[in-house]
């Protein structure tokens, strides 16, 4: 009975579980660290510090790492994995290799300028608005996570080869080992007294906030060699050289280059968001970067993890040139993400508020700021799920220049929206502009994909469907929790009632997205 059922899932959906659920485990991990945070500095200073200091290095990481270069890596990498020629395959790896060594290498001498003027940077362009004592400290401590980010040159591109081979397991497994390095750097490393678990004292080295970034450190050498040994398994050989006269390395270049100026600009929502909040007290960069992690659990686990098995596929269909089943597929791939999302974004926004303020430890002014950052964000997750999979589209066709204009033009509307924002609204103004800023360029790039490929947005009965139900079970959680009887019960049973709650209402949302969801079994290549 298991095996039949087994056969019934096509490989597309075990790969797309196989990435959930691994992600999921990843947000689990990442929320013990983020509780143990929060818990140890609160919405202060200190860690207003070390999430602003990080902004320039986890640039550089998502530029010259997976986050650029992977993305637009993967379709030239799936031609040549996809062939039977063990000479077809040497070659992929050839090319591969020359992207690592110039990754590394550019990545280290950016490294370099960035250490030189590091305090330029934070005190004027990332943090104008804080004091000098921490202006002190965040540069500091951008200039010590500069080592983090020369593994991630490595470790994001190695992500990128797995993924090529259609090999999902251990790039999943890896970001869970890099928030296992953190927690060791939070409960380890950081505290001033040793943390008790379980009737154990754990021991501390009172490194404090510099402790967080050893951590990383860790958390990074670990998300590196765990993916060493399934690659070196597929056959790949390290190859020498910079492949600087190379003409396919040129023709690489040509998609490669326009993908990391388009990561650049995504990446200017964190240092606007920072420079802004920077001069609206303490913990107002947490807060919104806290509330910029809550949505990032459902856009991770729904978005990003089908789109990372979607491209591949897309990429295939789209090299054997076959229009037709494209459409249909991105089409599939729009319905499915706007049953995931929707639902997951109504009842979330409705129910998230008990779980801030019991398990994170937070004053109630702290809570309510994190709370309504992380529902605005969340007006926006539909947005950047559905974004994921249609910048994916245009990589799969060789396609970087219009997701390049289309990134510029959310960079300016960005930067214009929360600077006024910002005066009106505050902090949640800040926040309010990413999810439209988002929102305006995903319509962009629906439209221009639609006109080349008629149809393909053709899911306006399944979005009406979808957003109803959502809403009203949404609305319904949420009278639930703010009418005063959920917040007399102990913290922990606010918690579990408001678990139940939303568990609830996505399975009262159920019977509207099921035949949305019927379609998985259809996503094969």
């Amino acid at each position: 009975m298991k095996n039949n059922l087994l056969k019934k899932i096509n490989p597309f959906l075990k790969s797309s579980l196989i990435v959930s659920i691994f992600f999921a485990i990843d947000k689990v991990f990442a929320f013990v660290r983020q509780t143990f945070v929060a818990r140890q500095f609160g919405l202060s200073y200190e860690l207003d510090v070390f999430n602003a200091a990080n902004n320039i290095p986890d640039l550089l990481s998502a530029l010259i790492s997976g986050g650029a270069l992977g993305v637009a890596l993967i379709p030239v990498l799936t031609e040549y994995f996809e062939k039977k020629q063990d000479k077809e395959k040497q070659e992929g790896w050839r090319i591969f290799s020359i992207v690592v060594n110039l990754a590394f290498i550019i990545t280290g001498i950016i490294a370099i300028i960035i250490a030189i003027f590091a305090n330029f940077i934070i005190t004027k362009l990332i943090a104008p608005g804080f004091p000098p004592e921490q202006q002190i400290l965040s540069v500091e401590l951008m200039r010590l996570d500069l080592i983090a980010i020369m593994i991630f040159s490595i470790s994001g591109l190695v992500m990128a080869g797995l993924q090529s081979n259609k090999h999902f397991l251990f790039p999943a497994l890896a970001p869970i080992l890099y928030n296992v390095g953190q927690i060791f750097g939070v409960m380890i490393l950081s505290p001033k007294e040793p943390i008790n678990l379980f009737g154990i004292s754990l021991p501390h080295f009172n490194m404090g906030i510099h402790g967080l970034v050893y951590g990383v450190i860790i958390g990074a050498t670990l998300h590196l060699l765990i993916q060493l040994p399934p690659l070196f398994k597929m056959g790949y050989r390290w190859y020498p050289g910079l492949g600087l006269k190379d003409p396919k390395i040129h023709q690489l270049g040509t998609l490669l280059g326009p993908r990391v100026i388009t990561k650049f600009f995504i990446f200017m929502f964190f240092i606007v968001r920072d420079n802004l909040a920077s001069g609206m007290g303490e913990g107002a960069v947490t807060a919104l970067n806290m509330g910029w992690f809550i949505m990032q659990v459902p856009e991770t686990l729904l978005g990003t993890a089908f789109a990372i098995i979607l491209l591949p596929t897309i990429s295939e269909i789209t090299a054997k040139k076959d229009d037709q089943k494209f459409k249909i597929r991105m089409n599939q791939a729009y319905r499915i993400m706007l049953a995931l999302t929707i639902p997951a974004a109504a009842i979330l926004a409705a129910g998230v508020q008990p779980a801030v303020a019991n398990l994170l430890g937070y004053t109630t002014a702290e809570t309510a700021r994190v709370v309504l950052a992380t529902r605005i964000y969340l007006l926006g997750l539909a947005s950047h799920a559905l974004l994921e999979i249609t910048v994916r589209a245009f990589y799969a066709q060789k396609n970087a220049m219009v997701p390049l204009y289309a990134a510029t033009a959310n960079a300016i509307l960005y930067v214009i929206f929360a600077i006024n924002f910002a005066k009106w609204w505050g902090f949640a103004g800040i926040a309010f502009a990413n999810s439209l800023a988002f929102t305006l360029e995903l319509a962009l790039l629906m439209v221009i994909l639609n006109r080349k490929h008629q149809g393909i947005i053709n899911f306006w009965r399944s979005l009406i469907r979808i957003t109803l139900p959502s809403l009203t079970f949404g609305a319904i959680i949420y009278f639930i929790i703010e009418n005063g009887w959920v917040t007399t019960q102990s913290g922990l049973m606010q918690v579990l009632i408001s678990a139940i709650l939303m568990l609830g209402g996505l399975l009262a949302v159920w019977p509207f997205i099921h035949p949305e969801l019927k379609l998985l079994q259809q996503m094969d290549a």
